[in-house]
């Protein structure tokens, strides 16, 4: 209960940063930057993936080569505990940030904002966009206020479509299940449980470097072609993963069931010489004669001793999906929920589509272990290749270019449409 009620706090805290981040700095960016700089928010969530793949990784290697204060019982607490780190140190940067010009004209305090927009952007700059925010914020005394039901307005009713086709789309296609089941999904391949922590490391890595060349072209291609070419490569590279693993055949011979360790051979008795075409015939057919415990245990080790597959086309497969997602729908999608909403419900839209997002990545990674274990590995990476699909022709269709144009001028085209 503990660990569950400490994970919800925890998802509360980096939920508010999720969505305040990227209205933040839209509010702050100059049009021409806004899109590299929004772009920052998921370099830095991605950087933290990174570096938790490269801890555990380290982690997970001290436990193998016997480290006195690991044990299998208490390596997963530090590898909860590297988080304390990062989040001391956002805490403290928080107090080094400016507020919000556009909030502060809000206020009343246009001396202050003024001088922080001066800052950023120049006098002559911050005397056109000043006359600019002051037009809009009056605009927005005359609408009604911000409220969850003033989302539904018939005026913003193209937004929101948009906005909830990039909110479920990013994560309807797998992201998280592949960032949190890496290690488990590396293992499925039969390369073995350190194998499969050192192969996660480079997700991360492709992670990184294709946010960074992202945030290079988001604002030179603008927003929509980079979804549509991301979207057309999480289809290619689900669809080699899901291939990949249809073409895995399970034998456990009688030489490899000698080589497994802690496990009573007499059970596996059965099963020795028997070749299964699909993963899921294969671990039920362990779990009923090793019992769910037994089987769970030693579940890397059993699927690396029977599996015949070519690893090299998940590695693949994962490596580009991450690459793909990291050049579009990773960073695009917060990007364009900062431009699109007026300023006058900004803060709620992107708290609601957030809270969206948020359910929708919950249950991909709830639903994910089910996948596997009923469906199979083939059948749950080609559905997300499927939802992929799907989401291009969406985006196709529907998306707008909001790239090189201000927030004001974004609201006059974009409400009402």
């Amino acid at each position: 209960m503990d660990l569950v009620m400490a994970r919800i706090v925890g998802g509360m805290a980096f939920g508010a940063a999720l969505v305040l981040a990227p209205v933040y700095i839209a509010e702050i960016a100059p049009p021409d930057k806004r899109g590299r700089l929004v772009s920052i928010q998921q370099l830095n969530i991605v950087l933290g993936f990174s570096v938790s793949y490269f801890s555990n990784y380290w982690l997970q290697g001290s436990l193998s080569s016997g480290a006195e204060w690991l044990t299998e019982t208490n390596v997963w607490r530090y590898m909860f505990g590297m988080e304390c780190v990062p989040a001391v140190i956002y805490f403290f940067a928080l107090f080094f940030i400016p507020r919000s010009p556009r909030w502060l004209f809000t206020q009343g305090k246009k001396e202050e904002a003024l001088r922080i927009m001066e800052g950023l952007k120049g006098k002559e700059a911050a005397a056109a966009e000043a006359v600019e925010i002051e037009a809009s914020i009056a605009a927005s005394k005359k609408q009604p206020k911000a409220r969850l039901n003033s989302l539904f307005d018939i005026k913003l009713r193209y937004i929101l479509l948009v906005a909830l086709i990039l909110g479920v789309i990013q994560q309807i296609t797998g992201i998280n299940a592949i960032f949190f089941y890496a290690t488990t999904i590396f293992e499925q391949s039969g390369i073995g449980t350190n194998a499969a922590f050192a192969q996660a490391v480079w997700i991360g890595i492709i992670n990184v470097v294709f946010t960074l060349i992202a945030m290079a072209l988001i604002d030179k291609m603008g927003r929509k072609p980079l979804l549509l070419i991301g979207l057309a490569g999480i289809v290619l590279s689900m669809g080699l993963t899901s291939y990949g693993f249809k073409q895995a055949t399970y034998t456990l011979s009688k030489n490899a069931v000698d080589k497994l360790e802690n496990i009573d051979k007499t059970q596996l008795g059965s099963l020795t010489g028997q070749t299964f075409d699909n993963d899921v015939a294969f671990k039920n057919a362990l779990k009923k004669n090793l019992g769910a415990q037994l089987y769970a245990k030693h579940e890397g080790d059993l699927v690396k001793a029977a599996i015949k597959m070519n690893p090299i086309l998940i590695l693949i497969g994962l490596l580009g999906f991450v690459a793909s997602f990291a050049i579009s729908l990773g960073p695009v999608m917060w990007v364009m929920l900062s431009e699109m909403f007026p300023n006058y419900i900004r803060g709620l839209a992107i708290s609601a589509i957030g809270f969206i997002n948020s359910l929708t990545s919950w249950l991909v990674q709830f639903i994910f272990p089910w996948e596997l274990a009923n469906l199979g590995n083939a059948i749950t990476y080609l559905i997300y290749a499927v939802f992929a699909v799907i989401g291009f022709l969406l985006i196709l269709k529907f998306c707008p270019e909001t790239k090189g144009k201000s927030l004001e001028e974004l609201e006059q085209s974009l409400v009402g449409k």
